[in-house]
């Protein structure tokens, strides 16, 4: 079931904390927020021990003074589940409740996120605060959303409690059924890891090396996305018992060893994502490559935002200069940056932008994570600006509940996702992939979709004109029918090396390779190897054209009479062999490449295959500029400049600027960090 936001314009929110600030600036702090644009503010994530300050002991009129201030002057409210800070009186009683490293060390209180999903005894706590919380506030007017938890699985995504094993045992008993079975699944005949009792199996635990049974730390990834479901549909469950006829559920950000796809289908109305552009200008990791796509990397993060909500919120949106007092140290964004970043978020499907946040801390680990406003509260120019944004959201009504547009899937699944992580064979070919393909993409002003196959019919790959589906090294006999069918219904699919090599338990196959593609492909790989580094640059050659064959090299052969040969390697010792082989099946056409996608190599794919600069005969950008499409009653085109200087557009067709309302057409100049929003008719 589609889960997607439903606004009737596009709204600005912000987070605000009022246990951080006197009672009596919060009504100040309300109205110029509402005079800035500034609708709805989020509350409560980390403030457990404002409605419990001792075990059993509940006071709600804290929040009960600030809901009533909200609704005096008109703020709405989306209210939050604590429990991504257990409180010091729980953590010291029960340090059960606590996550810990793998060594065993227990992660103690002093920072945030430092408990377990699966301690029964916080699951009892949590059940507790939530039900207290939704029993209490939900029917208050000003509130018209809640959000569980803060950022699941952020700070870290691993999981080696005490309560982890035996909630981990239960998970495999439940999914194998037996010992033999999970033996034989996990391959532990290999260096004598064979199980006789459930009370041998662990967490993943230290060994030499540091490597441990994949097939076991596969299922142990699943298994913590698991926990994380749990947690969510447990507190989501109490939610749906208290919240009002049209207020949501969700939860923010998109972190590691999460399927969050299955999360929001179980417990959410959608999902919202945390954007943070700036960590492209962090000090410690500034990529000062001229090619690097820095802040425009986020469109990245926010496609996936997009493949689990097609219409989703941004629950934290960069407002200002980003760091702890102990890392991630940035400078402040630029005039115009807030802008584009916030226009960037709307591009890819947010109906919802807000800020983190209102004021700037003075206390605490992020006192350098700045919001709109610094530590003095003064008037300045990020405020401004966010006066700016509201002005020109509110010529963009039009445009919320429209639907980005995409002809390119890029297609992933969970598994795969997690089996790049462990496996560091797979992870080297998927990172140059995913780059490869994502700036590919933007620098053809080709807009995309990641197209999770795990969550996904045949009939709903069958909009995407292609389909890039880079490494399917895990595969299986529904991922395979699948694809099949999206060929057959006249897809065009291209595969990369390395594909069908591993089962669902992460095995090698025994049988020919790219296994059970071998039909679709009539494909055969009699060989395969490493890019050697003592030999440079692998390129093919695609009818006069030079690619580049990536980091790996699968050495083709066609397995059947209509396969046809399209480029063989020209370099290295198996110059003269087939590097990409196509076949038609039914209606469509699928393309079989012997290596990664670098950028260049993406990009000719793109142009050979004819999905290229879908929207050249409206628009033409230079490389510096982004382009995002959304449809709805009229076509609009997001034209987004990431360069600290002017950048030239050419619009081929009468279009209309809908910030200022003109007709445009020919060469338009945007100003450095400038957004742009046209619409074309249809």
């Amino acid at each position: 079931m589609e889960r997607s936001m439903n606004l009737e314009k596009i709204t600005l929110g912000t987070c605000y904390y009022p246990e951080h600030w006197p009672e009596g600036m919060w009504e100040e702090d309300l109205r110029r927020m509402l005079e800035n644009g500034i609708e709805v503010v989020r509350v409560a994530e980390f403030a457990w021990s404002k409605i419990e300050p001792r075990e059993g002991e509940f006071t709600y009129e804290f929040f009960d003074r600030f809901l009533e201030t909200a609704e005096r002057i008109g703020m709405k409210v989306i209210f939050c589940t604590p429990s991504a800070t257990p409180p010091a009186w729980l953590t010291n009683r029960y340090p059960e409740v606590l996550n810990a490293r793998q060594d065993g060390v227990l992660y103690r209180h002093g920072c945030r996120r430092h408990y377990n999903y699966n301690s029964p005894k916080y699951q009892e706590l949590v059940k507790r605060i939530v039900e207290k919380s939704a029993a209490h506030y939900a029917a208050h007017p000003a509130i018209i959303g809640w959000q569980i938890d803060n950022e699941l699985n952020c700070e870290v995504n691993e999981f080696y409690s005490e309560s982890d094993t035996a909630a981990f045992r239960v998970f495999l008993q439940e999914k194998y059924g037996t010992l033999d079975r999970l033996n034989e699944a996990w391959g532990t005949v290999f260096w004598n890891q064979t199980y006789t009792e459930w009370e041998e199996i662990y967490v993943p635990r230290p060994t030499p090396s540091n490597s441990t049974n994949p097939h076991e730390v596969l299922d142990y990834m699943r298994f913590i996305s698991d926990s994380a479901c749990r947690f969510a549909g447990m507190q989501s469950d109490i939610l749906k018992k208290y919240v009002k006829p049209g207020d949501f559920i969700t939860t923010n950000g998109l972190f590691g060893n999460l399927d969050n796809h299955r999360m929001t289908e179980e417990s959410l109305d959608f999902i919202t994502y945390d954007s943070y552009p700036n960590f492209a200008y962090c000090l410690d990791s500034y990529e000062a490559d001229d090619k690097s796509m820095r802040d425009r990397k986020w469109s990245r993060n926010l496609a996936e935002a997009r493949a689990i909500s097609p219409n989703f919120g941004i629950m934290e949106q960069q407002s200002g200069a980003n760091g702890w007092n102990s890392r991630m140290e940035a400078p402040t964004p630029k005039p115009g940056q807030m802008t584009l970043w916030t226009m960037q978020s709307i591009a890819h499907g947010a109906d919802y932008v807000s800020y983190f946040r209102w004021r700037t801390c003075t206390m605490g680990t992020e006192i350098y994570w700045h919001g709109i406003l610094d530590y003095s509260g003064r008037d300045n120019r990020r405020l401004f600006e966010l006066k700016e944004i509201h002005e020109k959201t509110g010529r963009l009504s039009c445009v919320a509940g429209s639907r980005y547009q995409a002809k390119v899937g890029l297609v992933r699944d969970y598994d795969n996702l997690w089996d790049s992580v462990l496996d560091a064979w797979h992870g080297r070919v998927e990172r140059e992939s995913g780059k490869g393909l994502f700036e590919a993409c933007q620098r053809k002003h080709t807009p995309f979709d990641f197209c999770y196959l795990d969550h996904m019919e045949a009939e709903e790959l069958s909009k995407y004109q292609v389909l890039f589906y880079p490494h399917a090294t895990m595969l299986t006999q529904q991922m395979t029918d699948k694809l099949t069918a999206y060929v057959e219904q006249g897809g065009c699919l291209v595969l990369g090396c390395r594909t069908g090599y591993k089962d669902e338990t992460g095995k090698c196959v025994m049988s020919k390779l790219p296994g059970l593609l071998a039909p679709l492909t009539g494909t055969d790989i009699p060989e395969y190897t490493f890019v050697s580094p003592a030999d440079g640059t692998v390129y093919a050659d695609w009818d006069g054209t030079q690619i580049e064959a990536a980091v790996f090299n699968d050495l083709l052969a066609p397995l059947t009479e209509d396969a046809k040969v399209e480029a063989r390697f020209s370099s290295s010792y198996y110059a003269g062999t087939p590097a990409l082989i196509s076949r038609k099946q039914g209606k469509g056409r699928v393309y079989y490449f012997g290596g990664a996608f670098s950028e260049h190599t993406a990009e000719v794919f793109l142009e050979k295959l004819g999905v290229a600069e879908p929207y050249a005969d409206t628009v033409v950008l230079p490389e510096g500029c982004e382009l995002a499409v959304r449809e709805g009653e009229q076509t609009y085109l997001f034209v987004l400049n990431y360069l600290d200087e002017c950048a030239a557009v050419e619009l081929k067709k009468e279009c209309v600027d809908l910030f200022t309302g003109e007709k445009v057409s020919g060469s338009v100049e945007l100003r450095p960090f400038e957004a742009k929003v046209l619409t074309v008719g249809k």
